[in-house]
């Protein structure tokens, strides 16, 4: 049995550090997670779901619920994914230029801190996918995830270090002054932004 101390942390974290857990089991065996919010266990419970995993929880208090997932030889495990992939759908995805913009520091219209927490959890939920997408660019206050002060460094570190280029708007670096902070990626421009969006497979906003 692993278990994954999940208290306190913001979706997808729950998510993300029990498939990391799957992982490590390997072929089988039990995964307990300890979350502090319901809806922490209802999407833990909807991975289950997709997987054919056991799932277990019991509700300790209003802050604290023990979830437990059942991982047995018919579950859909994730462990070593991509290595799973044939030699021909390896081309074919790497044959798809999925390009994530982003504009914002926050991540929708809703209230700013919770926006600028839902853009932090995006960005650290696509750094846990088994395929990067090929490009991020940010421009308009998105750039401000990419300078000194964002939190979101080390998590577009790891989407770099999988092979995804990282772009950031000179123009909105200089509007915000924010030339000298960049710390992750490139500066690049709107005419070769454009180009990227045009020639982009898929193009996903959050």
């Amino acid at each position: 049995m692993i278990k994954v101390n999940a208290l306190g942390d913001a979706c997808p974290i729950p998510v993300v550090k029990t498939k990391n857990a799957i992982r490590e089991l390997g072929s089988g065996g039990v995964v307990e997670v300890s979350v502090d919010n319901e809806i922490a266990v209802q999407n833990l419970n909807k991975m289950a779901k997709q997987k054919n995993y056991e799932f277990g929880y019991e509700k300790k208090s209003d802050t604290e619920y023990i979830v437990t997932i059942g991982i047995n030889s018919d579950s859909k495990t994730d462990t070593n994914t991509v290595s799973k992939i044939s030699g021909t759908q390896k081309d074919e995805i790497s044959l798809k230029e999925t390009v994530v913009v982003i504009d914002s520091d926050k991540m929708g219209d809703g209230d700013e801190e919770f926006s600028k927490t839902l853009l932090k959890g995006f960005i650290y939920a696509l750094s846990s996918q088994d395929i990067p997408p090929a490009k991020i660019i940010f421009y308009n206050t998105g750039v401000k995830m990419t300078t000194k002060g964002s939190e979101s460094i080390e998590d577009l570190k790891v989407l770099a270090n999988a092979g995804a280029k990282i772009y950031s708007c000179g123009a909105c670096l200089n509007n915000y002054g924010l030339s000298e902070k960049l710390l992750i990626g490139e500066v690049t421009n709107m005419y070769d932004i454009a180009g990227y969006l045009l020639n982009a497979d898929l193009v996903v906003r959050p």
